[in-house]
Formats: C-alpha cells, sequence, structure tokens
C-alpha cells in the first residue's frame, strides 16, 4: 500500500480549534492534522499527563497547541473551555466533539447509569460546547462544528450496538439541527463517521479475534483507517474554505463499509 503524505498546505492558517477527548486515538489525530494544516489546537481531556504527552508530539512538529484536562461533563466546563481557547490564541473557529465513553453492549446488560453517562458526556456535553461556542464563531464570521458520529448506527448486524448508536445518532441529530439554525450566522455543522485505530478499538481487536476479522473483511478498503492519514486530513478539508458549501451531512470515513442512504 502506497504511503500519501499528510498535507500540509496550510489551509487553516489563523484558525483556532478545539477537540474533546483529543488525548489518544482519533481525537489525537484529528488534532495532529489540524495543527498540520495550520490551526492552533487547545486539546481536551481528563488526563493531564496523557493530553501533555500528545501536546509536546504536536509541539514538536511545529504545532501551536495548549491543553486543558476537564470533565467534559460537568457544569460550567464548556464555557471554560471557550473562555480558554480565547485566552491563549484569540478565539474559537473550529468545534471538534470526540468525547465519548458509550461502548458496544446488549440492550439486557446496559443499565440507566450507563446510559446516563454516555448522554453527559456525549450529546449533552456537545450541545453545551456549540451553544458556548456559537456566539464566539459568530463574531469571528463563522465557523465549523465537527461532531463524531458512528456507523455501527447503520451496521448490518445491530446486536449489541443499541445504546451506543442511539448516543450517537442523538449527536447526528443536533448537528443537522445546528447546520439548519445556525447557517445564517456563518456557521457550518458536519457529522463524521470514522473507523481508526484507537486504544479502545485495538483492545476489542485483540479480545475478539473473529468479530474482528469479520468486522475488517467487511471493509471494501480492507483496513482499519489511520488516525492522522485517514480521518484526520479529512476533517481539515472539511473545516476548510474548500468545503464552505458543505454543511448538514454525515461523512463516512470507513474504507467504505457503512450505507447511509
Amino acid at each position: 500500500m502506497v504511503k500519501h503524505p499528510v498535507d500540509s498546505s496550510k489551509s487553516l492558517d489563523g484558525r483556532v480549534a478545539v477537540i474533546t477527548g483529543a488525548g489518544q486515538g482519533v481525537g489525537q489525530g484529528v488534532a495532529t492534522a489540524l495543527s498540520r494544516a495550520g490551526a492552533s489546537v487547545l486539546i481536551i481531556g481528563r488526563r493531564a499527563r496523557k493530553l501533555e504527552a500528545a501536546a509536546e508530539a504536536l509541539r514538536a512538529d511545529g504545532g501551536r497547541v495548549a491543553t486543558l484536562a476537564v470533565d467534559i461533563a460537568a457544569d460550567g466546563t464548556a464555557e471554560k473551555i471557550v473562555e480558554t481557547a480565547t485566552a491563549e490564541f484569540g478565539g474559537l473557529d473550529i468545534l471538534v466533539n470526540n468525547a465519548n465513553v458509550a461502548f458496544p453492549v446488549p440492550l439486557a446488560d446496559s443499565d440507566d447509569d450507563f446510559f446516563r453517562t454516555a448522554f453527559e458526556v456525549g450529546p449533552r456535553a456537545s450541545l453545551g460546547l456549540m451553544r458556548a461556542a456559537r456566539p464566539v464563531m459568530a463574531g469571528r464570521g463563522g465557523g465549523v462544528i465537527i461532531n463524531l458520529a458512528t456507523s455501527a448506527a447503520v451496521r448490518w448486524d445491530a446486536a449489541g450496538y443499541g445504546v451506543y448508536s442511539a448516543i450517537k445518532e442523538a449527536q447526528r441529530a443536533i448537528t443537522r439541527t445546528a447546520a439548519h439554525e445556525w447557517a445564517s450566522e456563518g456557521i457550518r455543522a458536519l457529522s463524521v463517521a470514522p473507523h481508526a485505530h484507537s486504544p479502545g478499538l485495538d483492545w476489542w481487536i485483540e479480545n475478539n479475534p473473529e468479530a474482528a476479522e469479520e468486522f475488517v473483511a467487511a471493509i471494501p478498503a480492507g483496513r482499519i483507517g489511520d488516525p492522522v492519514e485517514d480521518i484526520g486530513v479529512p476533517v481539515a478539508w472539511l473545516c476548510s474554505d474548500e468545503a464552505r458549501y458543505l454543511t448538514g451531512a454525515t461523512i463516512p470515513l470507513d474504507g467504505g463499509q457503512s450505507r447511509w442512504g
């Protein structure tokens, strides 16, 4: 397989981006690609040590980066994040809501606490950040919101994915509504449904080898994506002016596996 280099066209020069859940996996991959495209990035996560390690990698790559370790679901966190982005870099243009704690579990094995926590960290926290970011983005002439969805919502076998898909579908509904309600303020909103290596996915592959083999076999591209090159770089393009007419859509970055219809 030919490895293509990450685009370093600086299409996001002067932009400020916030990425939640950015200490590892897809979030870190997106932060890396946005930084390489010229954006200043504020990376958010729960663990300060993990965030600082990710930040050091970005700085070594020439990036402008700040970190904020917070509980994304806590009251007041959204406002604190937006205030930090403004204090560190002067504003906010791009918001990537990637933080998530939901994982596949059969409906009978789920419980209210699990669902409540997943909802709080997922769509509720995302909506709070979107609301907090909106006036800042609008004041700068517009912005881009990217919310992470999942192709599990259209998976050929839904067994085990009900709660996980429900949380992500709530996020997708919020995204499409924001695209409609905030378009007049220059704000675009998109959902991205990725398949990419992450600590969580790699753990699942290791512990479910037969299911993992079936999963990869169902991907026409024949492999699981790279967090930077296969997810982060397309997200950077979606945030650029080249994609200015694209909003309200769900973009599957999954090697052709899902069929959204």
